[in-house]
């Protein structure tokens, strides 16, 4: 037991320092990456943040219900992947009805609520949306990439 523990530190030791030495080296700025992400000279870029709350009509347990957050997510999906949406989760259960929010790699609020009109949990009064103009790193770009490598194939 002990010499798994000692090997296990060993190795997380290594990886520590592994670590430590790769963030220690001085960034490179990387054009094709900043041109890719739509930074800007400080490496940012404009956010729309929608915050998805409880809305005025809750649709009962049910095929509806199962429908509805289905085509949530595919919702989710395809503006992921057409790069109009970076960001998108759940929130904890919130008392003050908070359920998610949309990190939209838009314009302006307005291509952010047309967006947003188009998922079914806006759609059926599930929930609403409350929007906010965000400027945040262009690095938020690449989540959605990084996000498929670490989830693993659907199994059938």
């Amino acid at each position: 037991m002990l010499r798994n523990t000692l090997l296990a530190l060993v190795f997380c030791t290594a990886s520590i320092s592994a670590l430590a030495q790769e963030t220690a080296k001085p960034a490179t700025f990387d054009a094709e990456l900043a041109k890719k992400t739509g930074a800007d000279e400080h490496g940012m870029r404009h956010y729309v943040l929608v915050i998805l709350k409880t809305g005025p009509l809750r649709v009962p347990d049910g095929a509806k219900r199962d429908a509805m957050f289905a085509g949530h997510f595919a919702n989710i999906e395809r503006l992921s992947k057409e790069g109009k949406l970076a960001l998108a989760g759940p929130f904890a259960k919130d008392p003050d009805g908070w359920r998610g929010l949309f990190v939209f790699a838009v314009e302006g609020i307005d291509e952010a609520k047309s967006l947003t009109e188009t998922d079914p949990v806006i759609v059926n009064g599930e929930m609403v949306a409350e929007y906010h103009a965000w400027y945040g790193s262009a690095a938020t770009m690449l989540i959605p990439g990084l996000h498929e490598r670490l989830q693993p194939p659907a199994r059938e």
